[in-house]
């Protein structure tokens, strides 16, 4: 029988179930859809990189001007470096690439 009492339980352990994967771990993505690289670094890295990536809080690097390929960009936001954490626990490889390929969108054109 829920009760009063009850109640604001049950509704926590919904909303844990609903931000969890079936595996068990958090995510960060709210459907199976596309990913949305724009959003998921708006969510994780716009405190230290800025919107348009050009922030440099805490020696963030300016990522318009990076010249690191896709794959060091990868494991550089998959095992972190300096200041910046490893996504690899916070992200899925699929939203690290999402946000890696819009990182690369933000690079200013020569």
């Amino acid at each position: 029988m829920i009760t009063m009492r009850t109640a604001p339980l049950f509704a926590i352990l919904g909303l844990l179930a609903c931000s969890s994967t079936p595996d068990g771990t958090a995510s960060t993505s709210a459907s199976s859809g596309p990913l949305d690289g724009a959003k998921l670094f708006q969510m994780q890295c716009t405190l230290c990189h800025g919107r348009d990536g050009k922030l440099g809080l805490s020696g963030a690097k300016d990522l318009t001007v990076s010249a690191l390929t896709r794959e060091q960009m990868l494991l550089l936001v998959s095992n972190g470096k300096g200041a910046m954490m490893p996504y690899k626990s916070v992200m899925r490889p699929e939203e690290i690439e999402a946000v890696v390929d819009h990182v690369r969108s933000l690079r200013a054109t020569p």
